[in-house]
């Protein structure tokens, strides 16, 4: 069953539920107000009857009567019975004469008085005294309000339900096709994208906010969707080609050190090269891993706490054997009094990675000029700064520093593969910091670091 089928179903019972409850509420409060009120109205009858029916004074008897005759109103059916009451009554044959249901006549003797309904006719009486005399009145008549009124009120609300039914149907399917139609029309603009055209966006809808909601976060996520998928694109090509270009140079020197015999000496640079070729290559492999893993390895890392100072040292040192005519100058002028706010909780081997990734890159980039470290500390977390005196990145190309083999167009000269800024990002996501890049082209490029403060 479709959703719009359901919603209308359901609008259609709850809302019939509700009218069936109201309409049998209505009908009970008047079903049982109109046989109260008429028994009422049956009593004081009696009560008027017994007056000027059994009292003595005859000008009051004639008024009462009058009275009774003008102002209430003459029931359905209407028959008076007084009958005298003593110690030689015989209810019984006084029930078959007059034909009075003979319970009735008994439980007006025992009770005082007595209510009593025999199909559509009622019955009220009671036990008055007159000259020491006992006397039964008793009034009947039929309810003509119940028999006609409480069915007419009974069909109008049969009636009136029905055409409510009717309308609920038509307005429930009515909106409830008029509140999807938004979304079938998402679903068939959708189903029409895919990676040929995944560029296309869905148009927003005005005055509807909850349905803007879905459509703004649909297209946010096929933005992030194109991202990934051009990111991989260009992974993918990027990722051949330094792949080619080793495999292609060790294919060129094998195919030439066959073509003829040749000394052991020719052979020696034949395999030298051919094995600094395999050695980039392997490079590659490693670090393409490296970063395919980073991606999704953070659960299965286990994290100590760690001082940034001493991380920083260590990197330096590190530098200092990988590149020994480096000329990299840290300022501990900014640090905290209290050495807890150098603390991080991470992973120490992936941190030394990210921290001499930007070293190398800076002291390669700035042919060894000077490169500056700072460290200092909020409240809340630990702040590196690196800043170099390099080439810089050209601004048009900053957006990409991040895509995996992406080199600047100004880095021709100088070695490398376009995966440790990359791989640098992740392992800064993976410990929750943020990684910012500011360059001036041929100025230099400041690595700003933020680590969230390790907390005891």
């Amino acid at each position: 069953m479709r959703s719009i089928q359901k919603i209308t179903l359901l609008l259609i019972i709850s809302i019939s539920t509700m009218l069936i409850l109201f309409g049998s509420t209505i009908y009970y409060f008047q079903y049982n107000y109109a046989y109260s009120d008429f028994y009422k109205r049956l009593e004081t009858r009696i009560g008027l009857t017994a007056k000027y029916t059994l009292k003595s004074n005859e000008p009051i008897n004639q008024s009462l009567r009058m009275f009774r005759e003008q102002h209430l109103e003459k029931l359905s059916y209407e028959k008076e019975y007084i009958i005298p009451l003593n110690d030689t009554t015989n209810l019984e044959k006084i029930s078959n004469d007059s034909l009075l249901p003979l319970e009735f006549l008994l439980e007006i003797k025992n009770n005082k008085a007595a209510r009593y309904q025999n199909y559509d006719v009622f019955y009220a009486g009671s036990i008055f005294a007159e000259q020491n005399r006992n006397f039964i009145v008793i009034i009947s008549a039929k309810n003509y309000y119940a028999t006609h009124h409480l069915i007419l009120l009974r069909n109008v609300l049969i009636g009136g339900f029905l055409i409510s039914v009717f309308i609920i149907t038509y307005l429930s399917y009515y909106f409830s096709k008029r509140i999807y139609n938004p979304i079938n029309k998402i679903i068939n603009k959708v189903n029409n994208i895919s990676t040929d055209n995944i560029h296309l966006r869905l148009e927003e809808i005005k005055n509807d906010d909850e349905i803007n909601q879905l459509i703004s976060t649909f297209n946010n996520l096929l933005t992030r969707i194109e991202t990934t998928f051009e990111t991989h694109k260009n992974f993918i090509s990027n990722a051949s080609h330094e792949f080619n270009t080793p495999l292609t140079s060790i294919i060129g020197e094998a195919d030439v050190a066959l073509l003829k015999d040749r000394n052991q000496e020719e052979y020696k640079d034949a395999l030298n090269r051919i094995l600094i070729q395999a050695e980039r290559l392997d490079k590659i492999s490693k670090s393409l891993l490296f970063l395919a893993q980073t991606g999704y390895k953070e659960n299965r890392l286990n994290f100590d706490f760690i001082r940034t100072d001493e991380l920083i040292m260590e990197a330096k040192e590190m530098m200092d054997q990988l590149i020994p005519e480096n000329n990299i100058q840290i300022n501990f002028n900014l640090l905290p009094e209290n050495p807890l706010k150098l603390k991080v909780k991470g992973n120490k081997e992936l941190l030394m990675l990210a921290f001499t990734n930007i070293l190398s890159n800076a002291c390669k980039y700035s042919n060894n000029k000077p490169v500056f470290i700072s460290l200092a500390s909020t409240n809340q977390e630990v702040i590196i700064v690196l800043k170099d005196q390099g080439i810089g990145i050209p601004p048009s190309e900053i957006q990409y520093i991040y895509d995996p083999f992406f080199r600047a167009s100004n880095t021709k000269a100088y070695d490398g593969y376009g995966i440790g800024l990359p791989l640098t990002r992740n392992i800064i996501r993976i410990h929750h910091g943020t990684l910012d890049v500011q360059s001036v082209q041929q100025q230099g490029v400041t690595v700003q670091i933020k680590l969230p403060m390790a907390s005891f």
